[in-house]
């Protein structure tokens, strides 16, 4: 068995369901030891971290809502508390809503873009302290949509626009100190969110499907084999990428 992140630690956001469960899992398979941050669905998170120590790993689930800075330290300290250090961080927390220009409101604005913009900014903030002298790997989740926006998602798509500029201002902000930060933009994938939504079934993932060369829909273990790779010492002379993962669409 190939460990790649043998006796790393680290942080995944929103891993109680689809991709960030999908992270979780393959982290601990890959030998780390892995925090499963939630912000509700505890019962799911559970199941995440019983299904990884099940299979031999390590992980615990850790509440938080990462808007909230008070929660983000929690979050951290915990981290710390249970497994020392920090060297691995995954921003992939994320929440999205389907509405015209009409429709949009300021609470709608701030649910989408403060989870995506300002809780990776405090979650960031969270990781950099923690992490030892030998740097550590952030890792972002975006979109497709952040270059090809979807009509209905402007507030998402917007976010998602923000992750990509993020990603690469603070490679350049943080090179300096041996972290790296790179993003993930996953194309229509198979979720509990997606299927909630609608999407899956849906004329939309039609849609998707048609325009994906590869022609199907993405699975969280897609995205996850990518993430590990970032995670690893094979990634440690990529920073500042983004790196599509949507099976040819753009």
């Amino acid at each position: 068995m190939d460990l790649k992140l043998k006796d790393k630690v680290a942080v995944v956001t929103g891993a109680s369901k689809g991709i960030g469960a999908g992270i979780a899992k393959a982290f601990a398979k890959a030998g780390a030891k892995v925090v499963v941050n939630y912000a509700s669905a505890k019962a799911d998170a559970d199941k995440v971290v019983d299904e990884i120590t099940k299979d031999g790993g390590t992980a615990i689930a850790v509440q938080g809502n990462i808007t909230l800075s008070a929660d983000v330290k929690r979050l951290f300290t915990e981290t710390k508390t249970a497994f020392g250090g920090l060297d691995i961080l995954v921003n992939n927390a994320g929440v999205f809503t389907f509405e015209p220009l009409e429709a949009v409101t300021e609470d709608s604005f701030h649910a989408q873009y403060n989870t995506h913009v300002l809780g990776n900014l405090l979650c960031t903030q969270g990781a950099v302290a923690l992490f030892g002298q030998e740097g550590g790997s952030i890792i972002n989740i975006s979109s497709t949509v952040s270059q090809n926006p979807i009509p209905g998602l402007v507030v998402y798509c917007a976010a998602k626009a923000a992750v990509d500029t993020m990603t690469k201002l603070l490679a350049k902000e943080l090179g300096g100190r041996k972290i790296r930060v790179n993003t993930i933009a996953p194309g229509v994938t198979e979720t509990e969110g997606t299927r909630t939504a609608g999407i899956i079934g849906g004329d939309l993932e039609k849609q998707m499907i048609a325009n994906t060369p590869l022609g199907r829909t993405g699975q969280p273990e897609d995205i996850a084999k990518v993430a590990v790779f970032l995670a690893s010492d094979d990634a440690g002379w990529v920073t500042g990428e983004r790196i599509t993962v949507a099976g040819g669409l753009l």
